[in-house]
């Protein structure tokens, strides 16, 4: 009885040494996450691959809506809903793509915020 007693609190006094320094390094490690989030060089690097990611959006939307255009699927209701030629002039695909990502936040440097 006496053996767990002590492992018991040989643990507790571990837990507690351990959540204090384990605290501390948790705040070393966010506040240098801050400090290279906030740098203009990984800003910049963020601006320029939001950049290509809606260059390739762009491409790769146009490549699936000519391939679809061109299908039997387009003539079906689901194809002709999904490719925008129904009651609204922006295609159902690209709505529930901006439903789902939103406007894009960008901070003052040009880049996008994360």
């Amino acid at each position: 009885m006496r053996g767990k007693l002590l492992f018991l609190g040989g643990l507790a006094a571990g837990f507690v040494l351990g959540a204090r320094a384990g605290r501390e390094k948790y705040e070393d490690l966010k506040a240098t996450a801050l400090k290279i989030k906030e740098s203009p060089t990984v800003q910049e690097a963020a601006g320029v691959v939001q950049e290509q990611a809606t260059r390739l959006y762009s491409e790769g939307k146009t490549k699936v809506t000519d391939k679809l255009a061109n299908s039997r699927f387009a003539e079906s209701d689901l194809g002709q809903r999904l490719m925008g030629s129904s009651e609204s002039t922006t295609p159902a695909i690209e709505r529930d793509m901006m439903a789902t990502t939103g406007p894009s936040k960008t901070t003052p440097s040009g880049g996008t915020s994360f």
